[in-house]
Parts: structure tokens; C-alpha cells; sequence
């Protein structure tokens, strides 16, 4: 067995530990596996083990990957997320290649959705996740907390997006347990059901939060040379 699938096994089965420690649905919560700078051939191997969602930072790299993959695996149900930044100018070429955006944050790539949606309205349903700045943080990505109620209502009633919940990354030197208590209550607060938190350091808190997605890159696939 290789190292991949042998870390993936592992992950897995804390995956498992966590879930049932917490008292968690048996599919929750769904592990998206960060393929980021990983080759097609590493990331192959995980699919061809049986695992079908993936993560992916940037829309330029994930086309170029993404799109011989699905090609070569069309019989399987393979769902990629962005869980990177979104640019504007990148919107419809992300369209094209993910199945769930978890990093929508902004009105500007809100409405750029909705465009590309009305114009493709025979694409397959896309689903959506809005980033919060849970950290408050100058340098991130993501909306404010207290600006997200009222993003989300706009983004489900006036543009008929399809918000799943919420996304964050807390602070890197900090204790990431009282931010993701805080998401998971933010998401409740407004009815969503998914909220995606934990990477390979801290999924297992995020679980004990009850987080939906989890994002695993290095845990799985090992170490990267380029990040």
C-alpha cells in the first residue's frame, strides 16, 4: 500500500474516532482532501481508492489539472471545491471547473455568479459556501462576522444562490477552538447546516464542533514543495 493511501486510511479512521466520541451523523463530516500543487498521478491514486471530493487554492492550476481528470474519471461523481481566494476576473473559469465555491466573500463575485448562472442556466447546480474573516484579520480573505447575516440573506433571497453554509480559517498562532465554536454558532444562528473548518492540525476540534467539511492537504498527500 502506498503512503498516500496509508495516510488516507489513518485520516480516515481518526475521522471515525472523533465522529463517534461526538455522538456525529456517520457523514459528517465530509472529508475534501487538499490536492493543491499535488500532480495528477498523486491525486489518482486517492480516486482510484474511492475518494471523489477534492479542494483546490487556485482556479488557474485546478483547470489545468482538473479538467483531464474529470475527463478520465467521467464514471465517477467527483466533486472539486476552491477553498482559495476568488478573483473576479477568474468567476466563470472557476464555474467551469469547481462544484462548490467555498470562498464566496464579496458582492462583486456574488453578482459575477449569478451572471455566469443566468447565462449557463443549463450547467450542472452549483453550491456555495461564504468565507468569514473569522479572525478578523487585515491580511485575509473573507466577509465580517457581523456582516454575514445580511450577506447571506442577500445572496439566498435576491440572487438565489446556493449557500450551504459557512467557511473560515482562523488565526494561524492562535487557539482555533474558540473560532470554530464561533462559526459553528454563527451558522446555526442562520440556519445553515455545513460549516467548513479544520485542517490537518486541528480537525479533530473542528469536529468536536461539528464541522461538515474538513480540509486535509498535507495529512493525506505529505509534505509540498511548493505552496
Amino acid at each position: 500500500m502506498n503512503k498516500i493511501v496509508t495516510n488516507y486510511k489513518k485520516i480516515l479512521s481518526e475521522i471515525d474516532f472523533s465522529r463517534n466520541k461526538f455522538k456525529l451523523p456517520p457523514d459528517q463530516p465530509k472529508l475534501v482532501a487538499v490536492s493543491k500543487t499535488f500532480p495528477k498521478e498523486k491525486i489518482q491514486q486517492l480516486i482510484n481508492h474511492g475518494h471523489l471530493i477534492f479542494g483546490e487554492n487556485k482556479v488557474q492550476e485546478a483547470s489545468i489539472k482538473w479538467k483531464d481528470l474529470k475527463c478520465e474519471n467521467k464514471d465517477k461523481r467527483i466533486e472539486l471545491h476552491l477553498i482559495g481566494p476568488l478573483q473576479s476576473n477568474k468567476v466563470n473559469q472557476a464555474m467551469e471547473i469547481f462544484d462548490v465555491i467555498q470562498t464566496l466573500d464579496r458582492e462583486k463575485i456574488a453578482l459575477r455568479i449569478k451572471n455566469y448562472l443566468e447565462v449557463n442556466d443549463d450547467s450542472p447546480e452549483k453550491k456555495f459556501l461564504v468565507q468569514v474573516n473569522i479572525g478578523e484579520e487585515e491580511q485575509k480573505s473573507g466577509i465580517k462576522t457581523e456582516d454575514a447575516s445580511k450577506f447571506v440573506e442577500w445572496c439566498l433571497k435576491d440572487l438565489k444562490l446556493n449557500i450551504l453554509g459557512l467557511m473560515c480559517i482562523p488565526p494561524f498562532n492562535k487557539d482555533s477552538e474558540f473560532y470554530f465554536e464561533k462559526l459553528r454558532k454563527l451558522c446555526d444562528s442562520l440556519n445553515l447546516q455545513d460549516a467548513s473548518m479544520g485542517m490537518s492540525d486541528d480537525f479533530k476540534v473542528a469536529i468536536k464542533h461539528r464541522a461538515t467539511f474538513i480540509r486535509i492537504g498535507s495529512g493525506i498527500f505529505g509534505s509540498r514543495v511548493n505552496k
